[in-house]
Parts: structure tokens; sequence; C-alpha cells
């Protein structure tokens, strides 16, 4: 949590309004005994993770909520690092004082998922025998990884039992996997714009985006550090990515085939039309505050998650389910499709888990969770609201 006067410096600029967390400070916690036993064989030691709280946690211990974030997301889920920040964090309208998830009601956990690059132990990370960063030495980490450590983050900051995990994406397969892993851990489970296991489709697109990485010659089989960056292939790949996360409609609407900065074709290869300059945009941003190295493992991660591995079926799966479910699916996300939200819903009736599924029509796509939304903030509200009366009704 920020200090007093952090906190005074935000109410003195107005920073992010009366409904923003204000100024945070990341956290950062270290574990290495026992070492974190991985999927791939390996063990990872130390571990640290970053990650910061919002709201205090109640007496009781019975009000906080674990978010998880998306691939390029990281723990900054809310308010402003410094007051000169022009941006909250990455999910700042959902986050905050009589927001979906009122921080007034309840203390909000976002670490950054080991792999990653903003805090959390990853490729970039140094290597405790050879004093350097890892690189490809770094062992293969998969969505049940990410979350066996944010599960020993939780017992380090002494909660037994969540209010809720919840997260859009890939996050929301790392809650999906925890409410299968760690079934009494958590009283309900948000699952927002995700699946079950990764699609074809989805492999395809991350698959284009490593090769774009690894093609780059800046890339040095992923010992680049300390050198030149492969920023390239990294642009290219968010491009990729992007393309993903936005539907034909939205698309359509925001770029047709208009041009940017000129009235003519110039029949070159230079930058002509809106959509392109955006996603170079996008691209070039991303590079700023992103490892190529992470980016192979997160994707990587993603496509392994498959949360029937080890059973005969996602009803099998999910048999031992003790949460209560919100599934939420938007109906132009062509990456995550409904009808992937809807196996879930079902797999989890035919093991009688309480569970309420919302189709929020819209036009944008994928990032539809990112963007402001009343209908799908108020069922979050609501929902969440609910499990709380619910929780303290049964004790």
């Amino acid at each position: 949590m920020a200090t007093d006067e952090q906190i005074a410096i935000a109410e003195d600029s107005q920073l992010g309004g009366a409904h923003s967390v204000g100024l945070v400070q990341t956290q950062s916690w270290t574990f290495g005994d026992p070492p974190l036993e991985l999927d791939c064989g390996r063990t990872l030691s130390p571990v640290t993770q970053a990650y910061e709280t919002y709201g205090e946690l109640s007496a009781a211990r019975d009000n906080a909520i674990l978010i998880f974030h998306a691939l390029s997301g990281d723990a900054h889920v809310a308010g402003y690092h410094t007051p000169e920040d022009r941006k909250p964090g990455w999910w700042d309208i959902m986050v905050g004082p009589g927001k979906a998830f009122d921080t007034d009601k309840y203390m909000i956990i976002c670490a950054n998922v080991i792999g990653g690059c903003s805090g959390s132990t990853g490729p970039a990370s140094t290597h405790p025998d050879r004093g350097e960063p890892y690189g490809l030495d770094f062992p293969m980490v998969t969505v049940g990884d990410m979350a066996r450590a944010q599960k020993r983050l939780v017992e380090h900051l002494g909660i037994e039992r969540l209010l809720a995990v919840t997260g859009g994406s890939m996050g929301g397969m790392l809650a999906l996997d925890w409410a299968v892993r760690y079934p009494q851990s958590t009283a309900s489970v948000l699952a927002i714009a995700t699946s079950a296991r990764m699609n074809a489709q989805g492999i395809a697109f991350n698959e284009v985006g490593r090769q774009a990485i690894m093609a780059d010659p800046e890339w040095r089989g992923g010992a680049y550090y300390g050198q030149s960056f492969p920023s390239a292939g990294l642009a290219i790949a968010r491009m990729v990515g992007h393309i993903t996360y936005l539907s034909e409609e939205q698309m359509r609407a925001k770029f047709g085939r208009r041009l940017q900065d000129r009235d003519v074709f110039g029949y070159d290869f230079e930058t002509e039309f809106q959509v392109e300059s955006y996603l170079r945009y996008q691209g070039s941003r991303f590079v700023e505050r992103f490892d190529a190295n992470s980016y192979l493992y997160i994707t990587k991660a993603i496509d392994y998650f498959d949360l029937t591995n080890g059973h005969r079926s996602l009803v099998e799966a999910m048999e031992h389910v003790r949460s209560e479910f919100l599934v939420v699916s938007f109906s132009s996300d062509w990456l995550y499709p409904t009808a992937e939200s809807k196996e879930i819903v079902q797999a989890l009736q035919a093991n009688a888990v309480p569970t309420t599924f919302i189709d929020i029509p819209n036009a944008y796509g994928h990032d539809a969770f990112l963007l402001p939304n009343e209908p799908f903030a108020e069922a979050v509200r609501s929902f969440l609201a609910h499990v709380q009366q619910r929780e303290r009704g049964e004790r």
C-alpha cells in the first residue's frame, strides 16, 4: 500500500478522482525453500513475485480478491505509481472505491506472473548460480506453475480462503486452474473472456508471434541482454496479437480503409492506412515495456493450458470444484468465443456448481473486458455482493 504521504499527494492533486485508489506501490516477496516444483520437471528457486494490494483486509480475513492479469499485463491493476503518470493501472476502470471491485469493501491483490518481466522471476532475472540473466535457461512454465507461485504468495499474506479469484483471457485460465487445483481456497470464481483450453487458432497466432521474435537477428537465441534488443520481432508479435484482440466490426468502424496523413495512395511500402499506423504504434509502445523472452514463455504457457489434462473430460476435471462461478463472454470475441465459455458453464452445471453465465453483446472483440461496460461492471458488482453476503451468512 502507498504511504500516508503519498496518499495525501494523490488527494491534493486529485489524481484519478474520488473513485481512484490514487498512488500505489509495487511490493515484492521472495521465497526459495522449498523451491517451486514446475510441471516441466524442474524446480525454480529463488522465486520473486511483484504484487500490489488495494483496500484493507478485514479482521476476519474474508474479503480478499485475487486478480490475475492477461498476457501483457502486470501487478499494476489500478491507480498510479507517481503523480506524473498519465495512465493508470490496466483495470483501473474496474478496481477502486465504488467500482465493481470496490476497494472500500474488498482487499484486492494482483501479482505479476512468474515468467513475466515486471518484477517477478522470469527469463530476464539473474540466474542464482551464474550471476547473469537466465535467458532460455529459464525453465518452461505453465499456467499451473503460475497459480502455484501465487498460492504461496497468498499464504504469505496470511489469507487461507479468498472471497474470489478472477481474470480475463490468460487471467481467466489462471482463475479456472485455481478453482480446480485449490477447490477449498476460494468462495467464488469470475472467469472472463476465457477458455478451458487454448484453441488451435489461438496457438497458431501465438506461434507466428514467437517466430517473429526468434527470426529477429537481435534475438541471439535469447541471449540479447546487455546488447541490442529484438525490437522488430517483438513489435511484429504484438501487432499480430493485437489483431486478435479486436473485432472486424470495431476495426471497420475505427479505421475502415481511411488513409493516414495523406489523401491519395503513395504506391510504396510506407504506412498509408490508419490501421497500419495503429498497429505499428501498438508494436512500438509494447517494446518499451515488455521482454521478448517473456513473450515466448508466457504465450507458450497459454498454449499448454488445457484444464482436461489428466482427465477424461472437462466435466471430470471440474468434479471437485467448490466455488460459485460467474462466467462472462463477449459476443464479438473471436479469440475466446462465447461457445467456449458455454462449454465451461455446461461442465460446471453437470457438477451442480452454482453458476451464472452472461454473454454481453458488444462490438469490441476480446478487449471488451478491458473497456468501460456498465452491464459487465454491474454483473461483477452484484455477484461479489451476493457471494460476500452468502459467505458471512453461513458463518
